[in-house]
């Protein structure tokens, strides 16, 4: 079975995560999904084997090398697919060498992938693209990377010549709700360091991430019957509305790019008696991060200097830039450029504008960077991923392995 088969054959399973069942795994179908992986691992003959009742599933390839010094090294990626559309019946469809025109995904709702509004498309003209029936999802984040790995190590396992130390893998629930790492044992994976292989286009590879909080700001309000509402009104909903204006317009993800943090309003739930605005918070620099932080509490101040005790400010850290995990170990970033190199791959360096398992994964002890998995536009109708960038993938994680033992 290669990549392409494995990919195709993961993606069926419907594996969104909820963060609303505070539960792990946080939905069924990632247990189900990786309960199938499980049996694939021990029929290929893998040692370790484990699968615990919290949905983290851990393997292990032996070393076929005499020496003892080479380091045990890892790669990770997650089960779940992002809850924010559909991963239920996914019908994955292969476009044969791409013509540079748009694709139709679905001619019933006039779904077009088209370079127009997505130019990076252009990029892979002539090669083969996985895409959806524009009705769901695809699953590439994080099942391309799933795919990924379970190849490569099928490959190490047909090409014994190939020396390599100690492989550990590991599939964990619940990244795309920012709990892939919550319960992962470093302890028992016992890796000195690895890989998540959760990117995106082919050749990136990212040791910097966001810092990132969620807030939560609820105003309450008075309800009073309009025609009687003068000066006993306390309408919440607009309240709230003067709060979001009061941030810097153009700090939000549609104008910012690169290193440029961001406030996100995600979410308005709301009546005159109460409205919850729910925020991200997203900035690469610690000091701006929580001076970020700060200006939400100004700002709650300032509204309840004015309409006294409405609003109540809820913020909460969720992980923090790796890069200061990493530095120290850079060269784990030098083998993964030194590998991507020797497959005609052409590193990319670059900030994630987003999290990984990998950043808590880093401040939990276990150095580990983000390497591309090959898909793009991901959480959407609109995923796609070029077959030859999984290919380089796999390529990629098989050359790792062999530059550890050989140094």
């Amino acid at each position: 079975m290669n990549v392409l088969d494995r990919f195709l054959q993961y993606v069926k399973f419907d594996t969104q995560s909820d963060e609303l069942t505070n539960l792990t795994p946080s939905t069924p179908g990632q247990m189900i999904f990786a309960r199938h992986l499980y049996d694939q691992l021990v029929e290929m003959g893998l040692e370790d084997v484990t699968l615990d009742d919290n949905g983290y599933l851990m393997a292990t390839l032996p070393a076929n090398t005499s020496r003892t010094d080479v380091p045990t090294i890892g790669f990770i990626a997650h089960l779940d697919t992002s809850p924010d559309m559909s991963g239920h019946h996914v019908a994955p469809r292969i476009v044969t060498a791409y013509d540079g025109n748009d694709i139709i995904l679905n001619a019933d709702s006039n779904t077009v992938l088209s370079p127009r509004e997505f130019p990076e498309l252009l990029h892979y003209k002539g090669q083969d693209l996985v895409v959806t029936d524009g009705t769901t999802l695809l699953g590439a984040d994080d099942k391309a990377g799933i795919a990924e790995i379970i190849s490569a190590v099928a490959y190490l396992q047909a090409h014994p010549e190939i020396e390599h130390g100690k492989i550990r893998i590991a599939f964990n629930p619940d990244e795309e709700i920012g709990q892939g790492a919550h319960k992962f044992d470093v302890e028992q994976f016992g890796a000195d360091w690895a890989y998540t292989m959760d990117g995106g286009e082919i050749g990136e590879i990212e040791y910097e991430n966001f810092n990132a909080a969620v807030a939560r700001v609820t105003f309450i309000g008075r309800n009073v019957h309009p025609g009687y509402a003068k000066h006993k009104m306390i309408n919440s909903i607009r309240i709230a509305n003067q709060f979001a204006i009061m941030l810097p317009r153009w700090e939000t993800p549609e104008h910012t790019e690169d290193y440029e943090g961001f406030y996100h309003l995600c979410s308005i739930e709301g009546s005159v008696e109460k409205t919850v605005l729910t925020y991200i918070i997203r900035d690469h620099d610690r000091d701006r991060f929580e001076r970020r932080k700060k200006e939400l509490e100004h700002l709650t101040r300032k509204i309840n200097h004015e309409f006294p005790d409405c609003a109540t400010l809820d913020i909460k850290d969720q992980y923090y830039n790796m890069r200061e995990k990493i530095e120290p170990v850079m060269h784990i970033i030098d083998v993964a450029i030194k590998a991507m190199e020797e497959v005609g791959v052409t590193p990319k360096v670059v900030p994630i504008r987003g999290g990984t398992d990998g950043a808590q994964l880093s401040f939990k002890g276990l150095p580990c960077p983000n390497i591309f998995a090959g898909g793009l536009n991901f959480h959407g109708r609109y995923e796609y991923v070029p077959v030859n960038s999984m290919v380089k993938a796999m390529e990629t994680i098989v050359a790792i392995c062999r530059i550890v033992a050989a140094k």
